[in-house]
């Protein structure tokens, strides 16, 4: 016979307790008596009816009670506590570990939306500074819902009035019932997946708790608060609120509503348009006067320092017709100077000499210009204007006659041009 020690019997106690699903997420009703609260912020009471009693701990965190519904466990409060039952080793007790309570009387499913609601508020799962603002003008809407239902058509009918430009993208699932959790999660994956969706809009039309409960599941809160594209709850009617509503980033009150909220409205923005316009061209023709009165003043300005163009239109006729007299009486002087140099060329022409009567005498390549070269019988070649002919020296003495040249009159001109016409 193998004997068990206390400690292997408490612990396989709890062992049995905690790994029953059931006794894990479970709701007890009863009446507080004994409670007590130890400066730890601990609450430690027992919960009974009239037949039996079960020892309850509701522990406190950081900052206070597990959550505000610890100040409802008073001696005599009947209540409805959520929480798990386990064993307590070190005394072997059986112990209700309490984490929500809420006034008895109250229906199973709103108790379990008020715990649920409050655990996930304490995770910041409803934090204001977390959401998004909504895209002004969306592409493309995403929308979580039946294809069957009417939600779709209404939401497709508002946006087609206010705003037709954006695509509706659906991504069908069931909204109620025991498919509606992991299709909504689902659907909402899928649109995320897509990558160009702008904004989701996730909702069903009204209808009980229970119909709307698909939204009040924390594995669906959990998904939107997980999406990385905005998302608008749109569950049932004003007055129905589900979990969904406090994680999206928008609640509205209706799917239509959520429709005018994700889309501008066409005619209302045509109008701001044409009022934005107005405003600019006046602006713009207010800035043009301004800028074309600163150019006229600035253009004045300039006139004013601006130089004569007409006086120095006149200098400049006036210089050109002293350079034009200057080049004339320069050029007049130069065609003197080469007439003059043609004139003293011309008078040193032997050839013009010849056309005068007169002869060039050589003995062979020499030119005979005195009697003394000449001897008598020396074959000679005389040269005339029209040609050359031979002769022979006679044999005479030779004769010397001097010769008297003509002076030219100093004072006459070597050339002359004729004068100018007019």
């Amino acid at each position: 016979m193998h004997v068990y020690a206390v400690r292997e019997v408490t612990s396989y106690l709890r062992e049995l307790f905690e790994s029953n699903a059931h006794l894990g997420d479970i709701w007890i009703a009863g009446e507080c008596s004994n409670v007590s609260r130890p400066a730890s912020g601990h609450v430690y009471f027992t919960l009974k009816d009239a037949e039996s009693q079960l020892r309850a701990a509701f522990f406190a965190r950081r900052g206070g009670p597990a959550n505000t519904t610890a100040r409802l466990v008073e001696n005599g409060q009947a209540i409805a506590a959520h929480g798990r039952i386990s064993l307590y080793e070190a005394r072997g007790e059986l112990q209700f570990y309490v984490d929500f309570v809420q006034p008895e009387g109250v229906g199973a499913l709103q108790a379990e939306f008020e715990r649920l609601k409050a655990r996930l508020e304490q995770e910041g799962l409803f934090d204001e500074s977390r959401k998004r603002e909504l895209p002004r003008y969306p592409r493309r809407i995403g929308v979580v819902t039946s294809e069957s239902g009417a939600v779709f058509h209404d939401i497709c009918h508002v946006l087609e009035r206010r705003w037709p430009l954006a695509e509706i993208v659906l991504a069908p699932t069931p909204v109620q019932g025991p498919d509606a959790v992991p299709g909504v999660i689902g659907a909402l994956e899928q649109l995320n997946r897509r990558g160009d969706i702008d904004v989701i809009i996730a909702g069903r039309g009204g209808g009980s708790i229970e119909e709307l409960w698909a939204f009040n599941d924390e594995l669906v809160a959990r998904a939107i608060f997980g999406s990385g594209v905005p998302v608008v709850s749109a569950v049932g009617h004003e007055t129905d609120v589900t979990i969904a509503d406090f994680v999206a980033d928008r609640r509205a009150p209706t799917p239509s509503a959520a429709a005018e909220i994700v889309a501008p409205d066409r005619i209302e923005l045509s109008v701001r348009l044409g009022v934005a316009a107005g405003a600019m061209d006046a602006v713009l023709r207010e800035r043009i006067n301004v800028e074309r009165s600163a150019v006229q003043d600035r253009v004045r300005f300039l006139d004013r320092r601006a130089p004569d163009v007409n006086r120095e239109r006149q200098r400049v006729d006036e210089l050109a017709r002293r350079a034009q007299a200057t080049t004339d009486r320069e050029h007049r002087e130069l065609v003197q100077k080469v007439g003059g140099c043609v004139w003293r060329l011309k008078a040193l022409d032997p050839f013009a000499t010849l056309d005068r009567g007169y002869a060039i005498v050589q003995r062979g390549a020499t030119v005979v210009s005195s009697v003394a070269a000449a001897r008598p019988g020396d074959a000679i070649d005389v040269r005339v204007k029209d040609g050359t002919f031979g002769a022979q020296v006679g044999g005479g003495a030779p004769r010397r006659k001097k010769l008297k040249r003509a002076v030219p009159d100093a004072q006459a001109p070597l050339f002359t041009m004729p004068e100018e016409r007019a």
